[in-house]
C-alpha cells in the first residue's frame, strides 16, 4: 500500500496533480477541499461548521477533520492507497493519522511538496476565483490570510516529516506535464 501525503500552500496546484497521481498509481484521492465544498453545498452540520471557519479564511479544527478522513478511508478497504490531498495541515493531525494508519497496518510512504512562490499563487488564485465561484479565492485579503495560516500552522509539517526522512520537496512551477514528471520521479522511490 502506498499512503502519499500531497502537500503546498493554497494554489499550488494539489488538487490537478492529485488527479494525474491516482490514475498512473491506481490510488484513492482523498481532498479534505473536496469534502467540505460537499458538505457546505449540501448544508450539513459538518458542512455549516466548516464553512464559518472557511469565511475567515481559518483552518477547521482538527476533530471535525480528522473524523471526517477516517470515514473516507474506511469507505475504501480495498484500497491500493490514498493521496491525501489537505491533510494533514497540523502536527497533530499528522500523529493522529500516523496511529489510524498504524492501527490499519499501513503508514505514510512520504509527504511530497509542491513549492511555489506566494506571489505565483496569489495570481493562480485570483484567476482561480474568476471561474470556480469559490469566495475564498477572489479577495486577495483572504488568500493572504490563508497563506498565513498555512505559514504559522500547516508549513511545520514540514519538519515532521523531515524528522522521518519522509519530506520531498518538488518545484511547482512549469506545465502541469513537467511537474506530474517530477512528482512521479519521487513517488517513483518511495
Amino acid at each position: 500500500m502506498k499512503n502519499i501525503v500531497l502537500f503546498g500552500p493554497p494554489g499550488a496546484g494539489k488538487g490537478t496533480q492529485a488527479e494525474m497521481l491516482k490514475l498512473k498509481y491506481k490510488l484513492i484521492h482523498i481532498s479534505t477541499g473536496d469534502v467540505f465544498r460537499f458538505n457546505i453545498k449540501n448544508e450539513t452540520e459538518l458542512g455549516l461548521m466548516a464553512k464559518s471557519f472557511m469565511d475567515r479564511g481559518e483552518l477547521v479544527p482538527d476533530e471535525v477533520t480528522i473524523d471526517m478522513l477516517e470515514a473516507e478511508v474506511r469507505k475504501n478497504p480495498q484500497a491500493n492507497g490514498f493521496i491525501f490531498d489537505g491533510f494533514p495541515r497540523t502536527e497533530s493531525q499528522a500523529k493522529a493519522l500516523d496511529v489510524f494508519l498504524e492501527k490499519n497496518n499501513t503508514d505514510i510512504n512520504g509527504m511530497v511538496a509542491l513549492e511555489v512562490p506566494e506571489n505565483l499563487l496569489v495570481e493562480r488564485l485570483l484567476n482561480r476565483g474568476l471561474t470556480s465561484g469559490r469566495s475564498d479565492d477572489q479577495d486577495e485579503g483572504k488568500i493572504r490570510n490563508r497563506f498565513h495560516e498555512y505559514e504559522t500552522k500547516t508549513a511545520v509539517l514540514k519538519d515532521y516529516y523531515q524528522n522521518q526522512n519522509k519530506y520531498f520537496g518538488v518545484d511547482g512551477v512549469g506545465s502541469i506535464e513537467e511537474i506530474t514528471q517530477r512528482l512521479e520521479e519521487v513517488i517513483d522511490q518511495l
